[in-house]
């Protein structure tokens, strides 16, 4: 049965994506200085204030410069999303940091010591997907809405004098025929923080031919389909529009709603936090059974308990798309990556500066490496051949 599927994604100038900017800002800069921090930094944005709390843990011999380098390197990302307005500046906002010591009970289950490997940072369930409805092996809705809002903050970051501001949001429902496949775009909603002079026509005209450019071939929508700032003005935004919090747009970040989530949110945790790193490592088995031509489709789900280091529970789905039996895909998967916290930190190189570019435009369907070495390891096919060769 045909249908229609909808997925949105928000640029790096909402005030959520700002907030896991900022998250994921700290959290690197005590990666970077101690590859063994505990990290957990919450954001909230609001009219020119930005304030963060949370748990964190480095080297004592290290955390003083950390400390002093926080606030720099907030006010840094914010300056580079492009915030200069009156009511939310990088310069001029007021900042606030409550981060405080990791807790010794949480540490002490997360830990390893002489009798135990190191547990799962919480407990919790966390989905990987991937299909073949794009190159990315993502589900197109999502995809193609970040694309349309990552051109867009170019073409903004490129012009000095861009009619575009910091905040956007856009929004793609597709087509889909009775075997489950995209065949075209029904409708297109893109709504952008402009400068005040500039008028609704000038910014279709902007972004329609990028929404074109970005679409597969004969997918672009007529006019009365593309919906461009439906509400006539959208001067006023960021976080001096509407507050943001780390880790709102959990949907956003991963598969537009086309695949399960387990709920949890990934920026400015490490990634002793599986919320992050098993999610990655989910990804990272689903989208090799797609590359290893095992499956159209495939939803990894894993689950773990606070404190011990093996999951709980391995669960693969291939949609009755699989070339062999999901529970012997299962096995096949965790014999040869084990998923206990410490192999997947080691296994896809996790405890480096890498968090950063992550924080807009999504977690999944980007190029392994692209935003400088080791940033996006989740993304790598490497394991495609070794899994296809022992099924």
């Amino acid at each position: 049965m045909a249908f229609l599927f909808t997925s949105e994604s928000v640029s790096e100038g909402h005030p959520d994506k700002l907030c896991d900017r900022v998250s994921d800002t700290v959290l690197d800069l005590f990666l970077a200085a101690d590859p063994e921090a505990r990290v957990a930094c919450e954001t909230f944005a609001t009219t020119n204030r930005v304030i963060i709390g949370g748990e964190v843990r480095a080297t004592d011999a290290k955390m003083p410069a950390i400390l002093d380098g926080i606030e720099a390197a907030v006010r840094g990302a914010i300056a580079d999303i492009g915030y200069e307005q009156d009511e939310f500046h990088h310069a001029h906002l007021e900042f606030q940091n409550y981060l405080h010591k990791q807790s010794t009970d949480i540490a002490m289950g997360v830990d390893s010591g002489d009798n135990k490997d190191e547990g799962a940072g919480d407990q919790g369930l966390m989905f990987g997907y991937a299909c073949r409805e794009t190159d990315m092996l993502m589900p197109a809705a999502i995809h193609y809405s970040h694309q349309i809002l990552k051109r867009l903050a170019e073409i903004r970051k490129a012009d000095a004098d861009s009619i575009l501001g910091p905040d956007s949001k856009s929004q793609i429902t597709l087509v889909y025929d009775d075997n489950g496949n995209p065949t075209g775009a029904h409708k297109v909603v893109l709504s952008t923080q402009h400068a005040a002079a500039a008028s609704q026509s000038d910014i279709r005209k902007l972004v329609t031919p990028v929404i074109a450019d970005i679409l597969p071939d004969g997918w672009m929508v007529d006019d009365a389909d593309l919906l461009v700032n439906p509400t006539g003005n959208f001067v006023i935004g960021g976080p001096d529009g509407d507050a943001g919090l780390t880790g709102r747009k959990i949907i956003v970040d991963t598969y537009g709603g086309a695949a399960p989530h387990g709920g949890g949110a990934f920026s400015g945790k490490d990634p002793t936090k599986v919320d992050r790193s098993a999610a990655y490592a989910a990804r990272y088995l689903a989208k090799n059974v797609v590359a290893a031509g095992l499956a159209d489709r495939c939803t990894i789900q894993l689950a773990y308990a606070i404190g011990v280091a093996e999951p709980v529970s391995v669960y693969a789905n291939t949609h009755g798309s699989g070339k062999v039996a999901d529970s012997h895909l299962e096995k096949t998967l965790i014999d040869l990556v084990p998923m206990t916290p410490r192999n997947i930190r080691e296994h896809l190189g996790l405890n480096k500066p890498i968090y950063t570019p992550s924080a807009a435009y999504g977690h999944f369907g980007r190029t392994a490496g692209e935003a400088g070495p080791g940033t996006f390891s989740w993304e790598a096919t490497d394991l495609a051949d070794r899994l296809a060769a022992a099924v």
